[in-house]
């Protein structure tokens, strides 16, 4: 009969129980250590909790949400499915918004990494580039929304408000010279001395020979547009016309305070200055010219015998130039993308300018011995050597202008809004902003979600690739 385990005495030794073998080497203290990698996992989850907590409350809810939403008509109610998504590219708002996407999306990024490249290059050698840095990356700790505004009264269109356009005046005026026009002025009702032309000027519904006084009386200007040196034009207009000239005045046909006779210069009225003056014979073409002076007077001098028609030409009555419309239809997205590129280009700066900290100087001076021209160690070592940080700055900066909305919001008229609008302002507008439609809203934000995870990820991986 055989003998089972159980029924096996313990072996003895000098009748004491023999002790049990020692554990296998490998087995030894795993208990320990399994609870300390519990405990650290454990610890590592509590720290974590919060931080996936508000992830998914703050990320991955609204993305979901939105998603879902998507899917929805504008009340909620009714399931459109891909509906909105439809919609998308069927309405013109949206398609405008794209296309402005585009636009920002191609220059607004090489721009900028371009202009953060060449500054980094250009102050690497000099004493005060750390001072040049902090300046230039200043408006990187000013928020949008008072970027925003800066902007728009540096974009007014009155020179008096706007800066750029005082520049721009201050620059034209420089280069055009001491003229003087009045919009306002015109020919006095009933006037039939005066005949307006086509092009907005007016000249002598008669013809006057040389050795004649032709007084021109204008109303319409204003006593505060008149220059501070208008002098009163009746003595002038009382001079006799020598011969082969034609004379007169070109004055303020009114009297303030009331009085004063109509085609007669009186005593008070004052003369026009500055304005152009021209004789124009038989066959239209212009025989004598001559300025205005202070108190309105003209000569025309060196006409042969004939008949002349006195001509004050259309300049005289245009309005005075008053910039450039930066904030038009046509310059609108532009603007925009100059206040964005004034707020990070200190951004590219640094970080270029960290990059080219780093490179390694032997290859650079290597080149220079080699023979190598400054323009030449540019382009064949410093760019290429600088391509990841230059891939990042552009992709980061390619990321954030897919979701530019408070410059566009801000600095955009609302007639020319339309025609700056971007994704992300149109989601707003369409969602919040009077649309009332938060499924399309939804839809536009999956899209704009959508266009901006390749950027993202691209941007991810580049970073991982670096620490590798």
């Amino acid at each position: 009969m055989p003998v089972t385990t159980s029924e096996v005495p313990p072996a003895t030794t000098g009748g004491t129980p023999a002790t049990p073998p020692p554990p296998a080497p490998g087995t030894r203290g795993a208990a320990p250590r399994r609870r300390a990698v519990r405990r650290r996992r454990l610890i590592a989850a509590v720290f974590v909790f919060p931080a996936l907590l508000l992830l998914g409350a703050l990320v991955a809810y609204p993305i979901g949400f939105s998603v879902v939403r998507s899917l929805y008509d504008a009340s909620g109610s009714t399931f459109v499915g891909a509906g909105n998504y439809h919609e998308i590219f069927q309405d013109p708002a949206t398609l405008r918004a794209l296309r402005n996407s585009a636009v920002w999306v191609v220059f607004a990024p090489a721009l900028l990494t371009g202009l953060g490249l060449v500054l980094a290059v250009l102050t690497e050698k000099i004493r005060w580039k750390t001072a040049f840095k902090v300046l230039m990356f200043m408006p990187m700790a000013i928020s949008f929304l008072a970027a925003g505004i800066i902007f728009r009264l540096a974009y007014e269109q009155d020179p008096q408000r706007g800066v750029l356009n005082a520049v721009a005046v201050g620059i034209h005026d420089g280069f055009r010279g001491d003229t003087t026009s009045y919009p306002t002025a015109k020919a006095r009702i009933g006037d039939k001395q005066l005949v307006k032309g086509e092009d907005g000027g007016y000249r002598t519904a008669g013809p006057a020979e040389p050795g004649s006084i032709v007084n021109l009386g204008l109303v319409g200007v204003p006593p505060k547009e008149l220059p501070k040196d208008a002098k009163p034009a009746a003595e002038a207009a009382e001079k006799p016309a020598a011969s082969g000239a034609l004379r007169g005045v070109v004055y303020v046909d009114f009297t303030p305070g009331g009085g004063g006779e109509p085609g007669v210069v009186d005593r008070t009225e004052r003369g026009l200055p500055k304005l152009t003056v021209e004789a124009v014979d038989a066959h239209g073409e212009v025989a004598a010219e001559a300025t205005t002076g202070p108190d309105g007077s003209y000569h025309l001098t060196g006409l042969p015998a004939g008949s002349y028609t006195v001509q004050l030409p259309a300049e005289d009555f245009a309005p005075p130039y008053e910039g450039i419309s930066w904030l038009g239809p046509a310059l609108i997205t532009p603007a925009i993308i100059g206040a964005y590129m004034w707020i990070w280009t200190g951004f590219a700066l640094v970080l270029i300018g960290a990059g080219l900290s780093a490179m390694p100087r032997d290859v650079l001076e290597a080149a220079r011995m080699d023979g190598a021209n400054e323009w030449q160690v540019f382009r064949k070592i410093t760019v290429p050597l600088l391509g990841p940080v230059l891939g990042v700055v552009f992709v980061t900066m390619v990321i954030n202008v897919m979701k530019v909305f408070d410059l566009v919001y801000i600095i955009a008229p609302g007639p020319v809004q339309q025609d700056a609008n971007v994704l992300a302002l149109q989601m707003w507008l369409v969602s919040f902003g009077g649309g009332n439609n938060q499924g399309l809203g939804s839809a536009l934000g999956v899209l704009l979600l959508l266009l901006v995870v390749p950027a993202m990820a691209f941007n991810v991986r580049r970073f991982r690739r670096s620490q590798s």
